[in-house]
């Protein structure tokens, strides 16, 4: 009987102390993971095709995405990038309305709980678009029509910074729908991102004319790589140590231009392809980047 309490009690005993070593060790963890872990920021060129997305997991835990590409694909990227309780947007952006930077953010829209949007609200008779428009505002989605430069402040000394348009384009009819996407330049600490959407040369000179500090480490390249994007002025000024060219395999349009892959090596900027090196994952400390050589 005695022997029989006395191992009774000791295997309460064992348990009692097996399960407080565990409790205490996961709350040391948790305490280091969320106090004493470094912030960093993340940005995904995710590989979508011929077209563009860009996922930004910024350092104070906003989640933003630029464009969605050309189909569903976006979903199986970002469920490769996201975890599976992450199913909020703090931000989506659409550069501009054409189909290749559109048509996944509608499926996005569905499967997430998106809190806002900006755009340009740039007049385009498309059907795509107008089912986007719709389906955002079946679901009571805040817009944010983009009038001129603004700066988002996601905390942790990290911006969003709205470089293009100079000012609002809504309801605007336009020559050419490349020259209205919005131009933005992510600024983490020391470190810089720069995304072109599809703009030209055309409007590459404005933002040049405007004096504006368009010095960035990483460059999203304009119109995925196209002759008509990327002039040596510009990419002077941008100074970039990373191009990346969001692009489909074989695509009909010959993207990217030997061209532009001649003046991008002429000034020693490494390339990062989609169609070649797929999706492209960068983390960033308020002073270093972190990314595979391409």
């Amino acid at each position: 009987m005695i022997t029989s309490f006395i191992i009774k009690h000791h295997r309460r005993f064992r348990r009692f102390w097996v399960a407080t070593i565990f409790l205490t060790a996961g709350t040391l963890i948790f305490l280091w993971t969320s106090n004493s872990a470094p912030s960093r920021l993340e940005v995904d060129f995710l590989d979508v095709g011929q077209g563009d997305s860009i996922l930004i997991k910024a350092p104070a835990g906003e989640k933003i995405l630029i464009d969605g590409g050309p189909d569903n694909k976006v979903l199986e990227e970002l469920g490769a990038h996201l975890s599976w309780r992450d199913k909020t947007f703090d931000l989506v952006i659409l550069t501009h309305p054409h189909a290749d930077h559109l048509t996944g953010l509608i499926e996005v829209l569905k499967r997430y709980q998106v809190k806002k949007i900006m755009l340009t609200g740039v007049a385009y008779d498309d059907q795509t678009y107008r089912h986007f428009l719709d389906l955002a505002r079946q679901q009571k989605i805040p817009e944010i029509i983009v009038s001129g430069p603004k700066s988002l402040d996601l905390g942790d000394n990290c911006y969003l910074k709205i470089l293009y348009p100079f000012s609002s384009l809504e309801n605007t009819q336009v020559k050419k729908l490349n020259n209205s996407s919005i131009v933005s330049q992510l600024i983490y600490g020391r470190n810089k991102f720069l995304f072109m959407g599809d703009t030209e040369v055309e409007n590459e000179k404005k933002l040049l004319a405007a004096n504006i500090d368009l010095k960035s480490d990483v460059l999203k390249v304009g119109h995925h790589g196209s002759a008509t994007a990327s002039s040596e002025e510009f990419l002077q000024k941008v100074s970039p140590q990373l191009a990346v060219i969001e692009v489909g395999a074989g695509n009909k349009f010959g993207h990217p231009a030997p061209s532009t892959l001649d003046r991008l090596r002429q000034l020693n900027i490494k390339i990062w392809r989609t169609d070649l090196d797929k999706t492209l994952e960068i983390y960033a400390s308020q002073d270093k980047i972190y990314y595979k050589n391409p």
